[in-house]
């Protein structure tokens, strides 16, 4: 079924689907998270101490450690978020943010930060799982191969809203009703990476990391004030030939969107974000078109997010932020590469022509302009005319032109001169000079005042 023909079911049994409401995940509390991405590469928070909030060691300043791999010598773009600074960043890709600290007696220089603020929203946090009974006490299973979004797939396959992850290949489901009995545990114990990728968290030795398992839905139907949609399959990259849509109806007259992440392979894969009562289309944004920085602010009630990959498609592709707004106000950006038409004055509104201030500089301006070319214009016609001119009237031969026309030998003789018009008049060398004859043949000579001034002429020249 194409993506438009799936568009036009949406829309036609929007009314009938059923609504989403706030749940007890962080994905509908995105502003208390300051990361992103599952191993919180994204954080560029303040955090400047390690373990459980901030209450261990102090770090190192990255300008002050070139003696080690990571500085800020070795980030001069600031990609990784390295600086003249203390804070926790994770330049490495690792598990989650941390930092240098002064290297003790075991040989420690560095350490995990425990930052509450930098666990993507969806997460809901490292649980303790001590068997009896389970932490999750729905379905479960193991694989070599285990990501996150491969036990959040499983756990939606099989109808429940929590999937939990541990030891690095353990896949265990359940139910909000689960947490309340469930115990935190210190985030810094799930720090166990996943089998089947290297930069993702998979819980801990008897600790579980739960999530939603609406985090990476290709579809959803979103009425929460506000909330995070991901790309499908997240925080896995996107697969091909994905086609995904989702409808966000917060309450108010207008929805505010921010994207966090934005990566796209190709400008075949595109989000495209549409009026979800009219159909029509708001914004286009692609591989090489991103979305701009910043908030978007868009006048609907309800918004419809497609999003479809070519065979090829394969990147980490987005997390975006929404929240309704009460007032309709929208941001009229024109989108990169089109036209923005000016708007109308209002019904009554004086249309004279005056000059505006400022208007006789600008005037005086364009007549210099227009007085400058003209002059031009006007030299350039008399040069070419005096070319033509002499193109097709005059003939000068010079001392080293060719042997036909070339001087006599005769003493005192440098040039000869023949001068045409249609009736045919010559200046031919004087009598006997082989080199004349020939082009004299045929023309009347000139006068000897003619002569005169015709050879003051070409002295002159």
């Amino acid at each position: 079924m194409g993506s438009r023909t799936l568009q036009g079911l949406l829309l036609l049994f929007l009314p009938f689907l059923p609504l989403r409401g706030a749940s007890a995940g962080s994905l509908h509390s995105p502003g208390l998270s300051e990361c992103f991405q599952v191993n919180g590469a994204d954080y560029r928070g303040h955090q400047n101490h390690t373990g459980p909030r901030g209450a261990g060691r102090p770090c190192l300043f990255w300008d002050k450690t070139q003696q080690h791999s990571y500085s800020s010598a070795s980030d001069p773009q600031g990609r990784w978020g390295l600086g003249a600074h203390n804070f926790c960043r994770n330049p490495d890709g690792d598990v989650q943010p941390w930092c240098y600290v002064a290297e003790s007696e075991e040989g420690i220089y560095w350490r995990y930060c425990d930052i509450p603020t930098c666990h993507m929203p969806g997460y809901l946090g490292c649980f303790v799982d001590s068997g009896a009974p389970p932490a999750l006490s729905g379905p479960s299973g193991t694989s070599t191969k285990l990501t996150v979004q491969v036990c959040l797939r499983f756990c939606r396959m099989k109808g429940y809203q929590l999937a939990g992850v541990e030891a690095g290949y353990a896949c265990f489901c359940g139910s909000e009703s689960d947490l309340a009995r469930g115990r935190l545990a210190p985030a810094t114990d799930c720090d166990q990476i996943c089998f089947g990728h290297p930069g993702q968290l998979c819980g801990g030795d008897g600790r579980l990391g739960i999530y939603e398992v609406s985090v990476g839905s290709c579809q959803g139907n979103w009425t929460a004030p506000q909330g995070v949609i991901y790309s499908p399959d997240f925080p896995d990259e996107y697969g091909p030939d994905r086609n995904c849509s989702w409808v966000l109806g917060p309450t108010g007259a207008s929805v505010e969107l921010t994207f966090r992440l934005f990566e796209l392979a190709d400008p075949h894969d595109r989000l495209e974000l549409r009026d979800a009562a009219s159909g029509s289309l708001l914004r286009t944004f692609d591989g090489s078109r991103p979305p701009p920085p910043g908030p978007l602010r868009l006048r609907a009630a309800a918004l419809l997010l497609t999003f479809s990959s070519d065979a090829r498609g394969h990147a980490q592709g987005f997390a975006l932020t929404y929240r309704g707004l009460q007032d309709a106000v929208e941001d009229r950006t024109p989108p990169k590469g089109s036209a923005q038409t000016p708007a109308e004055p209002p019904a009554g509104a004086n249309l004279s022509c005056s000059p505006r201030p400022g208007a006789p500089q600008a005037a005086m301006g364009a007549r210099v302009f227009s007085t400058v070319t003209a002059v031009s214009v006007l030299l350039l016609l008399l040069l070419s005319l005096l070319r033509l001119l002499r193109r097709r009237s005059c003939l000068l031969a010079p001392g080293k032109g060719p042997p036909a026309l070339g001087p006599s030998r005769g003493a005192g003789r440098s040039w000869a001169v023949w001068y045409r018009r249609p009736r045919g008049v010559a200046l031919p060398c004087p009598p006997g000079d082989p080199q004349a004859e020939g082009p004299a043949a045929g023309y009347r000579p000139l006068s000897a005042s003619s002569q005169s001034s015709l050879r003051s002429l070409i002295s002159a020249l």
